[in-house]
Protein backbone atom coordinates (compact mmCIF):
# COMPACT_ATOMS: atom_id res chain seq x y z
CA UNK A 1 0.00 0.00 0.00
CA UNK A 2 1.09 3.20 -0.67
CA UNK A 3 1.83 6.20 1.78
CA UNK A 4 -1.36 7.86 1.66
CA UNK A 5 -3.02 5.92 0.11
CA UNK A 6 -6.74 5.73 1.31
CA UNK A 7 -6.49 1.47 0.87
CA UNK A 8 -9.89 0.58 2.28
CA UNK A 9 -9.31 -1.60 4.98
CA UNK A 10 -6.72 0.13 6.63
CA UNK A 11 -7.70 3.35 6.21
CA UNK A 12 -8.65 5.00 9.56
CA UNK A 13 -11.17 7.06 7.44
CA UNK A 14 -15.03 5.86 8.91
CA UNK A 15 -15.67 3.73 5.90
CA UNK A 16 -19.25 1.53 5.36
CA UNK A 17 -18.34 -1.21 3.57
CA UNK A 18 -21.79 -2.45 2.99
CA UNK A 19 -22.99 0.70 1.47
CA UNK A 20 -20.08 1.89 -0.18
CA UNK A 21 -19.81 5.31 1.50
CA UNK A 22 -16.48 7.37 2.27
CA UNK A 23 -16.89 10.44 4.74
CA UNK A 24 -14.46 13.29 4.74
CA UNK A 25 -14.36 16.64 6.52
CA UNK A 26 -12.02 19.20 7.30
CA UNK A 27 -9.72 19.16 3.90
CA UNK A 28 -9.75 19.92 0.47
CA UNK A 29 -10.93 17.57 -2.57
CA UNK A 30 -8.72 18.12 -5.53
CA UNK A 31 -8.14 16.13 -8.44
CA UNK A 32 -4.33 15.44 -9.70
CA UNK A 33 -3.49 13.16 -12.41
CA UNK A 34 -6.45 11.85 -12.77
CA UNK A 35 -6.64 10.64 -9.18
CA UNK A 36 -8.53 12.26 -5.92
CA UNK A 37 -7.12 13.24 -3.30
CA UNK A 38 -8.03 14.58 -0.14
CA UNK A 39 -5.70 17.28 2.22
CA UNK A 40 -6.55 17.20 5.64
CA UNK A 41 -4.92 18.80 9.04
CA UNK A 42 -6.49 16.27 10.55
CA UNK A 43 -9.86 15.73 12.07
CA UNK A 44 -10.62 13.32 15.42
CA UNK A 45 -11.44 10.98 12.79
CA UNK A 46 -8.68 11.01 10.39
CA UNK A 47 -4.77 11.76 10.84
CA UNK A 48 -3.22 14.97 8.97
CA UNK A 49 -1.95 13.91 5.23
CA UNK A 50 -2.65 13.69 1.78
CA UNK A 51 -4.88 10.71 0.91
CA UNK A 52 -5.67 9.09 -2.89
CA UNK A 53 -8.85 8.08 -3.20
CA UNK A 54 -10.05 4.67 -4.56
CA UNK A 55 -13.41 6.17 -5.82
CA UNK A 56 -14.25 3.52 -8.20
CA UNK A 57 -14.62 1.60 -5.40
CA UNK A 58 -17.24 4.09 -3.19
CA UNK A 59 -20.47 4.65 -4.26
CA UNK A 60 -20.58 8.29 -2.43
CA UNK A 61 -18.47 10.44 -0.74
CA UNK A 62 -20.13 12.24 1.91
CA UNK A 63 -18.30 15.52 2.46
CA UNK A 64 -18.37 17.01 6.01
CA UNK A 65 -17.96 20.43 7.75
CA UNK A 66 -14.81 22.37 6.78
CA UNK A 67 -13.97 21.36 3.47
CA UNK A 68 -13.63 22.41 0.04
CA UNK A 69 -14.00 20.76 -3.24
CA UNK A 70 -12.83 21.85 -6.92
CA UNK A 71 -14.98 21.61 -10.15
CA UNK A 72 -13.09 19.25 -11.60
CA UNK A 73 -13.87 16.52 -8.73
CA UNK A 74 -17.35 16.78 -9.75
CA UNK A 75 -16.41 16.03 -13.85
CA UNK A 76 -14.55 12.88 -11.94
CA UNK A 77 -17.03 11.33 -9.90
CA UNK A 78 -19.64 12.24 -12.16
CA UNK A 79 -17.84 10.18 -15.14
CA UNK A 80 -17.36 7.40 -12.77
CA UNK A 81 -20.64 7.43 -10.99
CA UNK A 82 -19.30 8.07 -7.86
CA UNK A 83 -21.66 10.67 -6.01
CA UNK A 84 -20.96 13.70 -3.98
CA UNK A 85 -23.20 15.04 -0.97
CA UNK A 86 -22.06 17.55 1.51
CA UNK A 87 -23.67 16.44 4.93
CA UNK A 88 -23.37 18.54 8.71
CA UNK A 89 -21.64 17.06 11.48
CA UNK A 90 -21.75 13.30 11.41
CA UNK A 91 -24.38 13.47 8.58
CA UNK A 92 -26.86 14.64 10.90
CA UNK A 93 -27.66 17.48 7.64
CA UNK A 94 -27.71 16.65 4.06
CA UNK A 95 -26.96 20.14 1.80
CA UNK A 96 -27.70 20.50 -1.95
CA UNK A 97 -28.05 22.97 -4.70
CA UNK A 98 -30.30 20.85 -7.08
CA UNK A 99 -34.10 22.86 -7.61
CA UNK A 100 -36.50 20.99 -6.22
CA UNK A 101 -39.58 23.26 -7.45
CA UNK A 102 -40.89 26.73 -6.13
CA UNK A 103 -41.67 24.99 -3.08
CA UNK A 104 -44.13 22.03 -3.90
CA UNK A 105 -43.78 18.69 -5.56
CA UNK A 106 -46.75 18.86 -7.95
CA UNK A 107 -44.94 18.58 -11.03
CA UNK A 108 -42.94 15.87 -9.88
CA UNK A 109 -46.14 14.04 -8.69
CA UNK A 110 -48.13 14.91 -12.03
CA UNK A 111 -45.10 13.46 -13.97
CA UNK A 112 -45.55 10.24 -11.70
CA UNK A 113 -49.46 10.18 -12.34
CA UNK A 114 -48.78 10.57 -15.87
CA UNK A 115 -46.02 7.31 -16.18
CA UNK A 116 -48.09 5.35 -13.75
CA UNK A 117 -50.72 4.64 -16.31
CA UNK A 118 -48.81 2.83 -18.89
CA UNK A 119 -51.42 2.39 -21.44
CA UNK A 120 -53.04 5.32 -21.45
CA UNK A 121 -51.16 8.65 -20.06
CA UNK A 122 -47.81 6.82 -20.54
CA UNK A 123 -48.35 6.28 -24.38
CA UNK A 124 -50.07 9.58 -24.78
CA UNK A 125 -47.22 11.22 -23.65
CA UNK A 126 -44.74 9.18 -26.03
CA UNK A 127 -46.86 9.70 -28.63
CA UNK A 128 -47.07 13.61 -28.11
CA UNK A 129 -43.09 13.31 -28.24
CA UNK A 130 -42.82 11.53 -31.04
CA UNK A 131 -44.76 14.31 -32.58
CA UNK A 132 -42.68 16.69 -31.42
CA UNK A 133 -39.70 14.83 -32.84
CA UNK A 134 -41.26 13.96 -36.38
CA UNK A 135 -43.72 16.11 -37.15
CA UNK A 136 -46.97 14.58 -37.07
CA UNK A 137 -49.01 12.24 -35.34
CA UNK A 138 -48.09 8.74 -35.84
CA UNK A 139 -50.81 6.48 -35.70
CA UNK A 140 -49.32 3.22 -33.98
CA UNK A 141 -50.89 2.75 -30.45
CA UNK A 142 -47.72 0.42 -29.53
CA UNK A 143 -44.70 1.55 -28.02
CA UNK A 144 -42.21 -1.04 -29.98
CA UNK A 145 -43.70 0.12 -32.93
CA UNK A 146 -43.05 3.79 -32.58
CA UNK A 147 -39.67 3.08 -31.98
CA UNK A 148 -39.34 1.02 -35.10
CA UNK A 149 -40.51 4.18 -37.04
CA UNK A 150 -38.20 6.26 -35.14
CA UNK A 151 -35.32 4.49 -35.80
CA UNK A 152 -36.35 3.88 -39.80
CA UNK A 153 -36.51 7.97 -39.51
CA UNK A 154 -33.06 8.68 -37.71
CA UNK A 155 -31.76 6.28 -40.08
CA UNK A 156 -32.78 8.48 -42.91
CA UNK A 157 -31.62 11.36 -41.21
CA UNK A 158 -28.14 10.30 -40.92
CA UNK A 159 -27.90 9.39 -44.49
CA UNK A 160 -29.00 12.99 -45.77
CA UNK A 161 -26.74 14.76 -42.97
CA UNK A 162 -23.56 13.22 -43.87
CA UNK A 163 -24.08 13.82 -47.68
CA UNK A 164 -24.62 17.50 -46.95
CA UNK A 165 -21.50 17.77 -44.84
CA UNK A 166 -19.99 15.33 -47.03
CA UNK A 167 -18.78 11.91 -44.54
CA UNK A 168 -18.33 8.95 -45.67
CA UNK A 169 -21.36 6.73 -43.55
CA UNK A 170 -21.13 3.34 -43.33
CA UNK A 171 -24.41 3.26 -40.27
CA UNK A 172 -24.89 3.67 -36.59
CA UNK A 173 -22.19 1.22 -34.85
CA UNK A 174 -21.32 1.60 -31.25
CA UNK A 175 -19.97 -0.63 -29.09
CA UNK A 176 -20.55 0.05 -25.29
CA UNK A 177 -17.83 -1.86 -24.28
CA UNK A 178 -15.22 -0.22 -26.96
CA UNK A 179 -16.77 2.81 -27.53
CA UNK A 180 -13.42 3.94 -29.27
CA UNK A 181 -13.35 1.44 -31.82
CA UNK A 182 -15.96 2.98 -33.31
CA UNK A 183 -15.31 5.16 -36.55
CA UNK A 184 -14.58 8.91 -36.48
CA UNK A 185 -18.75 10.01 -37.73
CA UNK A 186 -19.98 7.22 -34.95
CA UNK A 187 -17.30 9.01 -32.04
CA UNK A 188 -18.01 12.01 -32.92
CA UNK A 189 -21.80 11.26 -32.64
CA UNK A 190 -20.55 9.74 -29.15
CA UNK A 191 -19.74 12.76 -28.01
CA UNK A 192 -22.27 15.21 -29.49
CA UNK A 193 -24.99 12.93 -27.91
CA UNK A 194 -23.12 13.48 -24.11
CA UNK A 195 -23.14 16.90 -24.65
CA UNK A 196 -27.06 16.85 -25.02
CA UNK A 197 -27.65 14.48 -22.72
CA UNK A 198 -25.72 17.04 -20.11
CA UNK A 199 -28.48 19.68 -21.48
CA UNK A 200 -31.07 17.93 -20.74
CA UNK A 201 -29.86 16.69 -17.05
CA UNK A 202 -30.01 20.38 -16.29
CA UNK A 203 -33.74 21.05 -17.72
CA UNK A 204 -34.70 18.24 -15.61
CA UNK A 205 -33.10 19.51 -12.26
CA UNK A 206 -34.44 22.87 -13.37
CA UNK A 207 -37.73 21.89 -13.44
CA UNK A 208 -37.68 19.72 -10.72
CA UNK A 209 -39.04 16.44 -12.46
CA UNK A 210 -37.94 13.00 -11.63
CA UNK A 211 -35.35 11.66 -13.98
CA UNK A 212 -35.74 7.93 -13.54
CA UNK A 213 -39.55 8.12 -15.63
CA UNK A 214 -39.03 8.21 -18.62
CA UNK A 215 -41.72 7.70 -21.18
CA UNK A 216 -39.65 6.49 -24.58
CA UNK A 217 -36.86 5.08 -22.24
CA UNK A 218 -37.72 3.06 -19.21
CA UNK A 219 -34.56 1.15 -17.59
CA UNK A 220 -31.85 4.30 -17.40
CA UNK A 221 -31.19 5.83 -14.38
CA UNK A 222 -32.02 8.95 -16.37
CA UNK A 223 -34.54 7.55 -18.82
CA UNK A 224 -36.34 11.34 -19.07
CA UNK A 225 -33.25 12.83 -19.67
CA UNK A 226 -32.91 10.81 -22.75
CA UNK A 227 -36.50 11.29 -23.74
CA UNK A 228 -36.15 15.20 -23.96
CA UNK A 229 -32.60 14.60 -25.31
CA UNK A 230 -34.30 12.63 -28.34
CA UNK A 231 -36.53 15.67 -28.96
CA UNK A 232 -32.98 18.07 -30.38
CA UNK A 233 -31.10 15.16 -31.19
CA UNK A 234 -31.81 16.18 -35.30
CA UNK A 235 -31.45 19.16 -34.96
CA UNK A 236 -28.31 19.51 -32.93
CA UNK A 237 -26.63 15.94 -32.10
CA UNK A 238 -26.16 14.97 -35.94
CA UNK A 239 -24.97 18.12 -37.54
CA UNK A 240 -22.64 18.85 -34.76
CA UNK A 241 -20.47 15.55 -35.23
CA UNK A 242 -21.00 15.72 -38.85
CA UNK A 243 -19.31 19.14 -38.62
CA UNK A 244 -16.68 18.79 -36.28
CA UNK A 245 -15.31 15.14 -38.20
CA UNK A 246 -15.30 17.13 -41.47
CA UNK A 247 -13.10 19.72 -39.60
CA UNK A 248 -11.53 17.15 -38.21
CA UNK A 249 -10.39 15.23 -41.59
CA UNK A 250 -9.53 18.60 -43.02
CA UNK A 251 -6.76 18.93 -39.85
CA UNK A 252 -5.59 16.18 -37.74
CA UNK A 253 -4.19 18.05 -35.32
CA UNK A 254 -7.80 18.65 -33.85
CA UNK A 255 -8.76 16.69 -30.98
CA UNK A 256 -12.15 15.20 -31.95
CA UNK A 257 -13.59 14.92 -28.98
CA UNK A 258 -12.34 18.18 -27.55
CA UNK A 259 -14.08 19.51 -30.70
CA UNK A 260 -17.11 17.86 -30.53
CA UNK A 261 -17.72 18.84 -27.33
CA UNK A 262 -16.61 22.76 -27.91
CA UNK A 263 -19.09 23.02 -31.36
CA UNK A 264 -22.19 21.37 -29.22
CA UNK A 265 -21.44 23.78 -26.07
CA UNK A 266 -21.43 26.59 -28.74
CA UNK A 267 -24.45 25.10 -30.39
CA UNK A 268 -26.49 24.02 -27.14
CA UNK A 269 -25.85 28.05 -26.51
CA UNK A 270 -26.85 30.38 -28.99
CA UNK A 271 -29.76 27.67 -30.08
CA UNK A 272 -30.66 28.31 -26.75
CA UNK A 273 -31.77 24.56 -26.17
CA UNK A 274 -31.69 24.70 -22.44
CA UNK A 275 -34.69 27.17 -22.12
CA UNK A 276 -36.23 25.37 -24.93
CA UNK A 277 -36.08 21.92 -22.91
CA UNK A 278 -37.29 23.60 -20.18
CA UNK A 279 -40.29 25.00 -22.03
CA UNK A 280 -40.86 21.29 -24.01
CA UNK A 281 -41.25 20.30 -20.23
CA UNK A 282 -43.33 21.87 -18.70
CA UNK A 283 -45.83 21.54 -21.89
CA UNK A 284 -45.50 18.68 -21.20
CA UNK A 285 -46.29 17.71 -17.80
CA UNK A 286 -48.59 20.74 -17.28
CA UNK A 287 -50.41 19.98 -20.01
CA UNK A 288 -53.82 19.01 -19.64
CA UNK A 289 -54.00 15.25 -20.71
CA UNK A 290 -57.49 14.62 -20.76
CA UNK A 291 -57.28 15.96 -24.58
CA UNK A 292 -57.93 13.40 -27.08
CA UNK A 293 -55.09 14.40 -29.44
CA UNK A 294 -51.32 13.50 -28.24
Amino acid sequence: MLKGRLGLETARIPYADRHGLLWLSRGNLTVEDGTLHFRTAGSPDMDAGDYAIPYQNISLILLGPGSTVSHDVFRLMARHGTGLVAVGEDGVRMYSAQPFGAGDSRRARRQAELWNDPRARRLRIARRMYAWRLGEVLPEQDIMNMRGIEGARMRRSYSLLAAKYGITWHGRRYDRQDPESADAPNQAINHAATALEAAATIAVAATATLPQLGFIHEDASVAFCLDIADLFRTETTIPVAFEAVRQHESNGDISLERHVRRLAGRRIKEAKVIPKMIDRITELIDRDDHSSHP
